[in-house]
């Protein structure tokens, strides 16, 4: 598709620029991915605040994270109401497809999203848990280990679903009625990372840091806080190769080769199978009655 067969409505300048040096992806790659994606992505972004990470020159020439709209003009992008985020700069929604190919024009790379939604800002309707491999983590062992959290939200009757981070993980993701506030939310994100930690202190850890990695996946919950963002299921990253982020059947973990197994290029044939979590909007549950309590029973069974 070259740039001249770019549907009318799709505005690109510099399709030819080099986006990622080490693949040879350019802008223009970038825009084909984003027209085929655009109509999954837009249902993990609508009625969202979102945050972007742009890249103007390239991987090569720095990139950063931008969660107002400042001097970007993009068609299609919305500006929230300020008492969403009293004090602050008004956040950003996308929802529409013109809005995820302007800001493809405007060289955005990632679309990230809070953990609630615009119509219940305070009660969050998703957790993520977020795994992240340190040094000497193999691969298989980053699958093993997105079963075991599954596993544990289990005995909580929550259901989770599974995706690619597009860089060197996973992210599990639980759907939630929203009813539980912020603090509760995190608060049980953190107890099922520290009951993990506890029972397989060789595999897991609860601390962030290089350090604390080593040989472990650090089973990140900080996601779960206000304001707090994940990038989206079917977002590319800002980073060599252009992982995309995949959503996957549990069943696909054993076939799985990476975190960043697709790509802007060879995700276009995975957009044609059927989507591995089509029943994500069906599968929500409330976070338990009197989770505090709960907490503390599961860390002293732990003991």
């Amino acid at each position: 598709m070259p740039a001249k067969e770019l549907p009318d409505s799709v505005r690109l300048t510099h399709p030819a620029r080099i986006v990622d040096a080490s693949t040879g992806i350019t802008k223009l790659d970038v825009m084909r991915y984003y027209i085929a994606a655009a109509p999954r992505l837009l249902e993990h972004l609508r009625a969202r605040p979102v945050a972007l990470v742009r890249a103007p020159d390239g991987l090569d020439g720095g990139r950063f994270f931008q969660k107002h709209l400042g001097r970007l003009r993009v068609r299609g992008i919305k500006q929230l109401d300020r008492a969403l985020d009293p004090g602050n700069d008004p956040m950003l929604e996308i929802a529409s497809v013109e809005a995820i190919l302007g800001s493809v024009q405007m060289n955005v790379l990632e679309f990230h999203t809070w953990n609630a939604s615009v119509r219940s800002i305070e009660t969050p309707d998703r957790l993520v848990f977020d795994l992240d491999p340190g040094k000497g983590v193999e691969w298989m062992d980053v699958c093993a280990a997105a079963k075991r959290v599954r596993a544990a939200l289990q005995d909580y009757e929550l259901e989770a679903f599974v995706k690619t981070s597009g860089g060197r993980g996973l992210h599990v993701v639980v759907p939630l009625r929203p009813r539980a506030a912020w603090d509760s939310a995190r608060a049980f994100a953190l107890a099922i990372v520290q009951r993990l930690a506890r029972i397989a202190p060789d595999r897991f850890t609860a601390k962030s840091g290089p350090r604390n990695r080593v040989g472990r996946i650090f089973i990140d919950y900080l996601r779960n806080g206000r304001g707090a963002t994940t990038v989206a299921a079917w977002s590319s990253r800002a980073r060599p190769g252009l992982g995309v982020s995949v959503p996957v059947a549990w069943h696909e973990l054993e076939m799985l080769r990476s975190a960043d197994q697709w790509n802007v290029r060879n995700a276009l044939e995975r957009l044609r199978s059927a989507d591995p979590w089509a029943a994500y909007a069906g599968s929500q549950r409330a976070l338990p009655a009197d989770i505090e309590g709960r907490v503390r029973r599961s860390r002293s069974a732990a003991k």
